[in-house]
C-alpha cells in the first residue's frame, strides 16, 4: 500500500482530496472532454486524478506533468501500477516557464494549482493554453474562487488565509481576473459549475 509522503520506500502519494473530488469532477468531465485526442494535465500532483481520468477515458490519451519531482515519482509509480495503455509517462512542466514540453493537446486539466501557486503560474497556463488548444478546445479548471457577486464561504476565507500565511504570493483568485485572463488571450466566457465543498469546476473553450 502506499505510505505518507515521508515514506522512501514507496513514491505513491496520497491526496485525501482526490478520493473525495474525482466522481464530481469526472461527472462533468464526460460533458466537457472530446471523444478523442490528448488530454494536457497540468500540476498532476500525486497522480491519482489522472489514473481515475485515464481509466474511465480509454478513448483519450492522459499526459500527466508537474514541476516537482517527488510528484512526478508518485506519477509514475502509480501509472506503473495501473498499466493503463492510455497513460503517458509524467514529464515535468512548470506553467511560468516560457516554453512548455508539449506541442499540442485536445483539452487542458489543471486541479487545484491557481490558489496554490503564484499568479504568474495562471498567467503562464493560460497563455500556453491559448497556443496548444484547438478551436473549441476546453481548458477545465478546478478548486475554490472568489467571485463578485457570491458571498465568500467561511470555510474557503479561512483557507484563504492559511494560504498566504505560508505564502505571500497563493491564496484564492479572484474567477473575474481569471476570465480576463482568458478573455485576453481569446477564450470564451466561463461555464461554471457548483462542486462539493465551495469549490467551482470552470470551463473555458478557445475561440
Amino acid at each position: 500500500m502506499p505510505q505518507d509522503d515521508s515514506d522512501q520506500r514507496d513514491p505513491r502519494q496520497l491526496a485525501p482530496a482526490t478520493q473525495r473530488n474525482r466522481e464530481p469532477i469526472l461527472a462533468v468531465l464526460r460533458e466537457v472532454l472530446p471523444a478523442q485526442g490528448q488530454i494536457l494535465e497540468i500540476a498532476s500532483g500525486s497522480g491519482e486524478h489522472a489514473i481515475h481520468f485515464a481509466a474511465a477515458f480509454p478513448g483519450l490519451t492522459f499526459q500527466p506533468s508537474d514541476p516537482d519531482p517527488a510528484a512526478l515519482a508518485s506519477i509514475d509509480a502509480w501509472a506503473g501500477e495501473s498499466a493503463l495503455p492510455n497513460l503517458r509517462p509524467a514529464i515535468r512542466l512548470d506553467a511560468t516557464a516560457p516554453r512548455w514540453p508539449v506541442t499540442e493537446a485536445d483539452a487542458i486539466l489543471c486541479i487545484n494549482m491557481i490558489h496554490i501557486s503564484p499568479w504568474a503560474a495562471t498567467e503562464g497556463l493560460i497563455r500556453h493554453a491559448a497556443q496548444l488548444l484547438p478551436a473549441g478546445g476546453p481548458l477545465y479548471l478546478y478548486g475554490p474562487y472568489r467571485q463578485s457577486d457570491v458571498p465568500l464561504a467561511a470555510s474557503n476565507a479561512v483557507f484563504d488565509d492559511s494560504l498566504r500565511r505560508r505564502n505571500p504570493k497563493w491564496g484564492l483568485r479572484e474567477l473575474d481576473a481569471v476570465a480576463e485572463l482568458a478573455r485576453a488571450a481569446r477564450f470564451g466566457a466561463p461555464r461554471v459549475t457548483a462542486m462539493p465543498a465551495n469549490n467551482l469546476s470552470v470551463v473555458f473553450r478557445r475561440m
